[in-house]
């Protein structure tokens, strides 16, 4: 499915006033495609992501899917948090089931769980709980359950960020093969900007504009070049990371 955001912009009002986090972002993402937001913290990129998902409300502008607009919880996304935020009671298949929808009889629940843990390698752990296994397994389950609503966009917010450098990689090749598999439109919101390089068809940096407009913007847009899986020692890829860390304020060297 395809999203597209028009002229969107949030504020938040308190006390003190109006806080604007985000302002005049308008960009499309493609059915299929993989967009990653980068920008520091604070910036309005999970604040965007949710806009997408229904949990929060633009204060102007639209976002749509399809070309439908995104009104309150919308059952076309499925998202996937930083933490697992597994049920520590149920087992791994049960977790993972808990993304089937509601209509589906036994049969296909069954079917659908048994082929996303296979897809995510945890057949073998499906009766464990989640003390029970890594940090990594319980993400890994945790993409399964967003996968179980079979979405048409999966937002992912910081998906891997608590999690070992090594276990990272891992499971960044481990979400190009499920989408490979199944090629669903995803948004990924990172502070990495390796990750964004790896994954991602198109990065979009987001920040102040230098104006004295309040709120962030888009600054840049990034189209990563070759296809996935992308060579990690890439010289051209190397050059663009150092161009985007400079766009962030971060010497690359």
């Amino acid at each position: 499915m395809s999203v597209s955001f028009e002229a969107l912009g949030r504020s938040f009002s308190s006390k003190a006033g109006t806080h604007t986090v985000l302002r005049d972002v308008s960009f499309n993402i493609q059915a299929g495609e993989i967009v990653a937001l980068l920008g520091p913290s604070g910036c309005g990129k999970s604040t965007l992501l949710r806009a997408v998902a229904g949990l929060d409300a633009p204060s102007t502008g639209t976002v749509s899917i399809d070309g439908t607009a995104v009104s309150g919880i919308d059952s076309r996304c499925a998202v996937a948090f930083q933490e697992p935020r597994l049920l520590p009671w149920k087992s791994i298949a049960s977790n993972v089931a808990i993304g089937v929808p509601s209509g589906a009889d036994s049969a296909r629940r069954r079917h659908v769980v048994e082929n996303l843990l296979k897809l995510v390698g945890l057949s073998t752990f499906a009766g464990h709980r989640p003390r029970e296994i890594s940090g990594g397994m319980a993400q890994r389950a945790s993409l399964a359950r967003a996968l179980a609503r079979n979405p048409g966009v999966l937002l992912l917010d910081e998906p891997f960020g608590a999690l070992d450098a090594l276990t990272r990689i891992t499971m960044q090749d481990l979400l190009l093969d499920v989408h490979a598999a199944e090629p669903t439109t995803v948004l990924l919101v990172t502070h990495d900007v390796d990750e964004a390089l790896q994954l991602a068809d198109r990065i979009i940096l987001l920040g102040s504009d230098g104006t004295d407009t309040p709120g962030c913007t888009i600054v840049r847009t990034v189209n990563v070049p070759g296809p996935r899986p992308r060579d990690r020692a890439s010289s051209e890829l190397a050059g663009l990371r150092s161009s985007l860390l400079a766009s962030l304020g971060v010497d690359g060297h």
